[in-house]
């Protein structure tokens, strides 16, 4: 038992492995992430031909992950949340120009100005 932790640790500190990781594991999960982390950005920042070009290339990815000998799961898992994530984004940009959702954020920004000065306290005299 011993030597297998000893072998597996060996295995996990090798240079190999290292450029393993940081070349297809942190590398990849960049995309995903930042797609993430813009869902809670003004959906009017949002690029469709980026967010489009991006989901045509999670599809290819994803397909190249599934038909590649051996398959690669982990390059799978990374373009299934990527794509996952573009959607998303793609919904939020299809419902800002294109269903009414910039229309509707206008007019709430307006309602939301117009009540902001009866909220205020006027300066006593």
């Amino acid at each position: 038992m011993a030597s297998w932790a000893r072998n597996f640790g060996q295995k996990l500190g090798s240079k190999e492995f290292r450029n393993y990781l940081m070349s297809t594991v942190f590398a990849n999960w960049g995309l995903p992430l930042a797609a993430i982390a813009d869902m809670k950005k003004d959906p009017e920042m949002i690029s469709g031909k980026m967010t489009a070009a991006l989901s045509i290339y999670s599809l290819l990815f994803m397909r190249f992950a599934w038909m590649v000998t051996p398959r690669n799961h982990l390059l799978l898992a990374v373009h299934v949340v990527n794509e996952t994530a573009q959607l998303g984004q793609g919904y939020r940009f299809v419902n800002h120009w294109y269903m009414g959702g910039r229309e509707k954020a206008l007019e709430e920004a307006k309602k939301s100005a117009a009540a902001a000065p009866a909220a205020v306290p006027s300066p006593s005299a």
